[in-house]
């Protein structure tokens, strides 16, 4: 699975799991790692979040 790969399959999971609040769990752990200072980790988050907005104007299917 290449990294671009592994980044969209953590965006469908989270959006599955989590609904309508993916973003704020997504928000949630961004922070968390910014307070933990793991630069890395939130920068994969950040892209996370990317593909979560792209879903979402794709119309995503929101669920919760």
């Amino acid at each position: 699975m290449t990294p671009e790969h592994h980044i969209w399959a953590c965006a469908l999971a989270i959006e599955r799991q989590q609904g309508s609040n993916a973003a704020i769990f997504v928000a949630e752990r961004v922070g968390a790692l910014a307070l933990q200072g793991d630069a890395a980790g939130v920068e994969m988050w950040k892209a996370i979040a990317a593909r979560l907005q792209d879903l979402s104007r794709q119309g995503g299917r929101e669920q919760g």
